[in-house]
């Protein structure tokens, strides 16, 4: 029906449509986002760590606080992990969620928002209070057009604050903010949008041509596997999450907090007990020697990331890299397949390709395609790189392969709790539950 749908009509009527449904299904929830402060991250990667940061900070800092992401979800104290297959849900769920923030007493909540839920206007009848843009690079391009339209999709998140209504009464006086990464330029031209105060984040020396607003800078970073440090203004930051991204991520989070009102030094002491998140750089150790590193990293830039991670913290320290990812999202985004296999191929010693969410897609038509991406930068089957249809025995097939001092990297996947199959379908899927098990097998 939705195909049928989507022929009819244009795309501009459906994302109307899309708008009414959702402004109908806050009015059906007395528009639960005006009973709280409402934070909006937006952006191409880091924004479920962002969010997490966010809201474990606030938390430990004294708030109630709710929070939805693509990893998971908090509803004051109740704390589960997304098992929706969606980043920012649809209309009458993220609206329902909301409206049991407002239930339990919550004070804050932080929606992860998406671009494609803004495209379709999933965000209308939320009022937000800061509007936030992690960092911005070529991604859903096949789905949005254009380059120029996923950033002008992004856009409408700060668009919207300057129809939000204003809160009172909440204990919270926080202004209408945008907040932009400085570090990327392709993120400045959101501070053009109106906002009552607008701020910045970043590292080092503010970049030529960055806005000139008030940012939250750090600098002198301390890079450990697990741990992170840096300053902010003459004060030190020790924070659990490792690698450069996640400074960045600390550094949005950061001014977030800021905008509340929190002290640096309040901000500096509540991070160092900010729980891991999910999925994301998670690190298991094998007891036949080898470490497994889970997480997400679904497009170029969020595996070069990664990569990048790796070499600082992990290359010196193991043998061999040998890398299990695919290519998520069947029927989109075909072009980063061949890019994904080539960047395994080049980084990784031994490369695993396999199965991740096809959707409507033959799934060995997807692994082909980036197994051929590995093969280009000279990896030879069989020998260096292998295809494995079966996710779970191509974890295995690694695990085989891995010997004591070694690194597995397990891609693609993080926390997502099932594999997007034909036709609607969803088969249950652990990562980190497969991975255990199947240790189990090789100790």
């Amino acid at each position: 029906m939705k195909k049928i749908i989507k022929k009819l009509f244009p795309r501009k009527y459906i994302a109307f449509a899309h708008g009414v449904l959702s402004w109908v299904s806050a009015l059906w929830y007395q528009f639960p986002s005006r009973r709280m402060v409402v934070v909006g991250v937006t952006g191409t990667n880091g924004k479920s760590t962002t969010v997490h940061m966010i809201g474990e900070l606030l938390r430990i800092l004294g708030q109630t606080v709710g929070y939805t992401s693509t990893v998971e979800f908090r509803v004051g104290e109740k704390h589960w992990i997304n098992n929706q297959k969606m980043t920012m849900l649809g209309r009458w769920q993220l609206q329902k969620l909301l409206a049991d923030m407002v239930r339990v007493g919550c004070g804050v909540a932080v929606v992860e928002t998406s671009s494609e839920g803004l495209a379709q206007n999933r965000h209308w009848g939320i009022d937000y209070d800061v509007a936030l843009c992690t960092n911005l690079t070529p991604e859903h391009i096949e789905s949005h057009g254009s380059f120029e339209k996923y950033r002008q999709a992004k856009g409408k998140l700060f668009e919207s604050l300057v129809r939000s209504v204003a809160k009172k009464g909440l204990g919270l006086v926080v202004p209408k903010t945008s907040i932009v990464n400085i570090d990327d330029v392709m993120t400045h031209s959101y501070s053009e949008y109106w906002a009552e105060k607008k701020a910045g984040f970043g590292t080092g020396v503010v970049r030529d041509g960055a806005p000139l607003i008030e940012s939250t800078i750090g600098t002198a970073e301390e890079l450990h596997p697990q741990k992170s440090g840096f300053v902010v203004e003459g004060v030190r930051f020790e924070i659990p999450f490792e690698g450069k991204h996640n400074v960045a991520n600390a550094l949005a989070a950061i001014a977030v907090c800021r905008t509340m009102g929190y002290p640096l030094g309040d901000i500096s002491k509540a991070f160092t007990s900010v729980p891991a998140v999910p999925g994301r750089l998670e690190v298991i150790e094998a007891t036949r020697g080898f470490t497994i590193l889970i997480d997400y990293a679904p497009e170029p830039a969020s595996l070069a990331a990664l990569y990048e991670t790796v070499d600082e913290l992990y290359r010196s320290t193991h043998q061999r890299i040998i890398h299990v990812l695919g290519s998520c999202g069947g029927g989109r985004d075909r072009a980063r397949r061949p890019v994904l296999g080539a960047m395994a191929g080049r980084n990784a010693d031994v490369v695993v390709v396999t199965n991740e969410d096809p959707y409507d897609e033959d799934p060995q038509e997807i692994i082909d395609v980036v197994f051929q991406g590995a093969l280009s930068v000279g990896k030879k089957e069989d020998e260096n790189v292998f295809r494995v249809l079966d996710r779970r025995e191509a974890i295995a097939k690694a695990f085989s392969l891995a010997r004591e001092g070694d690194l597995v990297i397990l891609s693609g996947k993080g926390a997502e709790q099932a594999i997007a199959g034909p036709n609607g379908t969803y088969t249950p899927w652990n990562e980190r539950e497969v991975a255990l098990t199947l240790l189990k097998t090789f100790s």
